[in-house]
């Protein structure tokens, strides 16, 4: 690398990577750095492991005034594209051809805000130009076929597998497609994970970046099934503020870490109340709590999510606020969190396991 590359790598790491707080460089994102010094044009590769269509030209106008301010004259290219790859998951599993990345949604307890955080995380990452699932795999309460405004059955070409149900660009299968709303699902331990791994594996995915799933709360038999049978990139651990919510969301991270999942970070909601009269704030579930359980674990504090009534319309709707008011400012807290997970996952190791053939040791 000669002098002015240098130059131009050493700027280069005063801008961090979009949604992440690590610059380019040390993220490895700058893939060239190509100069001709006799037509004084300089042009740079940049390839991010996560969607972020959205923010690339902002990017593109960083990158080419930090250069320009090394030497005026140069001609500045600076190209910018995307490639989302698999990550590692649990030793012995290894993700399936057609998902790329499954991300659990927890939390510890209910009432947190979880499914509704889940559907919204899955429409901002759809939004930013990925392809995604969502599995809703609260197989005793299905939430995700209201939120998504989905009813009736999924089609079956074969009468084995079953063609994920879609709604916003996002493809979405859950238990609820298969029973009535107000059917109770009377069922015992074993009956549940062999549902939640039907619907996982005989659901016809199409070609998948990330599976988003939405799991009950509690570190129970889906939980424990999850993380067993089912490839997870990495978990999300959603909670309120609340010291009570936070107990609970402990647990979660806990379980998740001695099944070798890595947590990607805290999501925290309901964290303020703006009330929609005279924009009042108030921490009504107290406050500092996520940050404070990220530091503890060392972990990441994802964001954090207001107490809105237009939440809970928009997904009783069937519309949730990323689709239903997409410029509001809740929409957007959605979309910087999805772009802060899967740039916190794509900083994870990568899955190469299916990229080497196997090799088999015979003796003649």
């Amino acid at each position: 690398m000669n002098p002015n590359q240098q130059r131009i790598q050493s700027k280069l790491t005063e801008i961090n990577a979009p949604f992440l707080k690590k610059d380019l460089i040390s993220t490895n994102c700058v893939k060239s750095i190509d100069i001709e010094e006799d037509k004084s044009t300089v042009t740079i590769d940049i390839c991010l492991g996560y969607p972020c269509e959205k923010n690339i030209q902002a990017l593109i106008t960083q990158v080419r005034q930090a250069v320009e301010s090394i030497n005026p004259d140069y001609q500045v290219t600076v190209n910018v594209s995307t490639k989302i790859l698999a990550h590692e998951v649990q030793k012995d599993l290894k993700p399936k051809d057609n998902i790329k990345n499954v991300i659990a949604v927890a939390s510890g307890k209910g009432g947190v805000g979880k499914s509704t955080t889940a559907v919204n995380l899955a429409l901002a990452l759809a939004d930013s130009g990925a392809r995604v699932g969502m599995l809703d795999a609260d197989i005793y309460g299905p939430s995700q076929p209201r939120m998504l405004g989905l009813s009736g059955p999924p089609q079956s070409p074969d009468n084995k597998h079953m063609e994920p149900k879609l709604a916003y660009n996002v493809q979405s299968m859950s238990i609820g497609f298969l029973v009535e709303e107000d059917t109770p699902m009377i069922w015992r331990g074993p009956m549940v994970t062999s549902a939640l791994q039907q619907l996982y594996n005989e659901t016809l995915w199409d070609d998948l970046d990330y599976l988003i799933i939405d799991l009950p709360p509690g570190t129970g038999d889906i939980q424990l099934t999850l993380c067993q049978n089912i490839p997870v990139s990495a978990a999300v651990i959603v909670t309120t503020p609340q010291d009570i919510a936070l107990l609970d969301a402990k647990k979660g991270l806990r379980m998740f870490e001695k099944v070798n999942v890595p947590v990607l970070g805290i999501i925290e909601n309901m964290s303020v109340h703006v009330c929609s009269q005279c924009g009042h704030k108030e921490a009504i579930f107290g406050e500092g709590g996520g940050q404070i359980m990220a530091a503890k674990y060392n972990t990441t504090l994802l964001g954090q999510l207001p107490l809105d009534i237009n939440i809970r319309k928009h997904a009783d709707q069937g519309h949730p606020t990323v689709i239903a008011d997409p410029d509001s400012h809740v929409a957007q807290s959605y979309r910087e969190l999805a772009g802060r997970v899967a740039a916190e996952l794509s900083l994870r190791p990568k899955d190469y396991r299916g990229k080497f053939p196997k090799i088999v040791v015979e003796n003649k």
